[in-house]
This record gives C-alpha cells, structure tokens and sequence, in this order.
C-alpha cells in the first residue's frame, strides 16, 4: 500500500498502520511544506487508512490520482497546488514524470515525496541496499543533484503497546530479520527516519518565496 514503506498482507497493514508515526510528524511536515489547508492537492494512490484521515483534515481539497508507468496524472493542467506522492511514488526521479507533476501543478506548486531515510532501527528490516537508503538521499544522488528538490529529515517512530507486542508483530512480518531486531528492543519502539523531498513547480522557488523553505540536510557522506 502507498501509505506504508512495505507492502503487507492486509492484518499486518493494519498493525503497522496504528504503529507507525503516532506523533503525525509526516503529515505535518507535508502541510507545512505544501501548505495543504485549503488547496487542491493530488494523491497518489493513497488509500483508506490513518494517513489519509490524517491528510484530510489538514483541509486539504483531495484529488485521488493512480500511479502508472510513464506517470500519467488524470488531471488538467495548472489544476492543483501540490501532489503528494507516499513511499511508492517517484521511485528516484525521473525527467518525464517532473515534466507530468510539473504540467498539472498551478503556479508556485509544490511535489512532496515521502521515503524512508534510513540510519535508523526500521532500516534494519528491509534490504540494506535498497535505493532509498543510499543513492536516493546522497547530495549527489538523483533527488538532491539535478531534480531541483531539498529534504527534510523527521524522526519518527514505530511506537508499540509493549515491548512483546513489538515483538511479536516483528517476528510475525519480517521472520528472521525482525526478531533480530526485536530481540534489541529495549523500549516499545523503533526509531524510524522519514525524508519528505519537496520540489517547487519547476524546481525554481517563486518570487518572494523563500528558496530554501522547509529545507533540511542530507546526513553525512
């Protein structure tokens, strides 16, 4: 699902669902970035679920849009004030899908790309040379070199009822990787490091915009 960093069945979705980010960082940083409230904003393939609830109630005016490779947004042009993209959208950059997220942006338009970060506990889990936690956040990586966007770095949390609750759900998702790291757990949670990549329509800041607005900087290299 796009509103989660893995695809799961759907009862373990809806664990980590209630787990991941309780504080709301993520869609706070979005409606800071964007803004949100009050805007037309496109979804890409955010589905039903506490994000989306979340998303909604900043006033956001929502647009639901379906990810498809090249990316085609179903909408007009110049129609929308920032797209929201979740962990399985612009999977690295690519030219052509800016120039589609760029034609149905309005005027000083913002694209808002969540990954992971890594250098966190969750990173464990996954597959340590996956893309995001390496080339994707490096300063000469595609998002930060040419695609004309900055990061913002949140440090978020998988929070858990107990520390067994914890373990168990690692142990049941990710077998032998999780209850490795789920046997290191010495509090009900996991920390958890989400990159926000923010893009002015164009990868230019508008006139009177602040050009580093909402930035932030890539860990050490």
């Amino acid at each position: 699902m796009a509103d989660l960093p893995f695809n799961l069945p759907k009862p373990l979705a809806r664990r980590l669902r209630a787990a991941a980010d309780a504080e709301g960082k993520i869609v706070r940083a979005l409606d800071a970035l964007g803004p949100l409230d009050g805007r037309d904003v496109a979804l890409l393939d955010v589905p039903d679920g506490s994000l989306r609830t979340s998303l909604l109630a900043t006033g956001l005016h929502a647009h639901d849009v379906t990810a498809c490779d090249p990316l085609r947004l179903d909408l007009a042009d110049g129609s929308v004030d920032a797209v929201v993209a979740l962990w399985q959208g612009f999977e690295g950059v690519r030219p052509a899908d800016l120039a589609e997220a760029d034609r149905v942006l309005r005027a000083g338009g913002r694209l808002l790309v969540v990954h992971d970060y890594g250098r966190d506990e969750v990173s464990a889990l996954a597959d340590p040379a996956a893309p995001q936690y390496r080339e994707w956040s490096q300063r000469g990586g595609p998002f930060l070199r040419g695609g004309g966007f900055k990061i913002r770095v949140l440090h978020c949390f998988w929070t858990f009822a107990s520390i067994e609750d914890g373990q168990d759900f690692l142990g049941e998702t990710f077998g032998e990787r999780g209850r490795t790291v789920g046997a290191a757990m010495k509090r009900p949670r996991l920390s958890w490091n989400v990159a926000v990549y923010h893009r002015w329509r164009g990868g230019v800041a508008p006139e009177g915009a602040a050009d580093d607005e909402g930035g932030g900087e890539a860990g050490p290299r």
